[in-house]
């Protein structure tokens, strides 16, 4: 599909960014903002959650989004034969959570990681940030004010951080066996910081039988960022978002996510820029929140 955003004059980073996302969707960020000290420290921390016991861990077991999944208790391709993927996250919602809602993140105690929640809560507004600036950019890409997503889509935006763990050993099976099986993102955009382990991949033409899978390598440093389903939507199919896997490579692996969402009252539809009379909107609006709950059920498997 060709671009339909009018090309105005870009600047050099504007073109770089309509390239990287209507050709590939996943691409690196440099002078992101976040010190090289806090992804070391956040990665550490990564590790020191998983090293729990599990007994400790599933104290704070997902509730509201928030919380700890276990190993196979996702399977983000519902297509595959395996019991789920062999993963286990833990996720940070938005720090201003409102417990009278029933939204509140759940937090290892004091105790028994000392500091651990004031490094996360400091990453996540490094990533946050990060991710505020990017938006920026995509705005100006597609001619639109630079503060358009702020005035309809942060009201406020809703970030969600995930920790990730990828066990090495997994021990003999018959069945497929997929740390992240095959999937696209349900936001905007996804921010990634890894450890540098080998595994995710991508698959740059997700409808193309057979589906052919790259390796994406590590840079230190850097950010990966991927375009998400509900910005493939705004753009009508402009923007892609890619499909990607992580496999299991005999090593343990850590990452970190962090999810820029829409409010959840935000309704999600395609940018004047995008269509025109030969190419209408592919997608009816929809609410954001409604999008990502149908999406999370699938998911889960409820």
């Amino acid at each position: 599909m060709p671009p339909l955003v009018p090309f105005k004059r870009l600047s050099c980073h504007e073109c770089w960014l309509i390239q990287a996302c209507t050709e590939y969707g996943f691409f690196y960020l440099i002078n992101h903002g976040v010190e090289e000290s806090l992804l070391q420290k956040v990665l550490q921390g990564n590790k020191m959650f998983f090293s729990l016991c599990l007994e400790e861990k599933m104290k704070l077991d997902r509730k509201n989004h928030r919380g700890y999944t276990p190993l196979y208790a996702e399977k983000l391709d519902p297509r595959v034969s395996s019991r789920g993927d062999s993963k286990e996250s833990f996720y940070i919602g938005p720090l201003e959570d409102a417990p009278s809602r029933g939204y509140m993140n759940q937090w290892p105690s004091e105790e028994i990681l000392p500091g651990w929640r004031s490094i996360i809560e400091d990453y996540y507004e490094g990533a946050m940030n990060a991710g505020r600036r990017l938006i920026k950019l995509v705005a100006l890409a597609l001619n639109l004010d630079e503060n358009f997503f702020y005035d309809v889509a942060f009201n406020p935006p809703n970030g969600y951080l995930r920790l990730l763990h990828y066990p090495g050993e997994l021990g003999s099976s018959d069945e497929e066996i997929y740390g992240a099986s095959a999937h696209s993102d349900y936001g905007m955009i996804t921010l990634l910081l890894t450890d540098g382990i080998s595994g995710l991949q991508i698959c740059n033409e997700k409808f193309k039988e057979p589906q052919v899978w790259e390796n994406v390598h590590h840079i230190p440093g850097t950010l990966i960022v991927n375009i998400g389903d509900m910005m493939e939507r705004w753009t009508n199919c402009l923007f892609r978002s890619t499909l990607h896997r992580v496999m299991p490579t005999g090593q343990e692996r850590y990452s970190v996510a962090f999810f820029l969402d829409p409010n959840p009252d935000c309704v999600v539809e395609c940018l004047k820029s995008c269509c025109n009379e030969s190419a209408p909107p592919r997608f009816p609006p929809i609410r954001a929140g409604d999008y990502l709950e149908e999406r999370i059920k699938v998911t889960y498997g409820s």
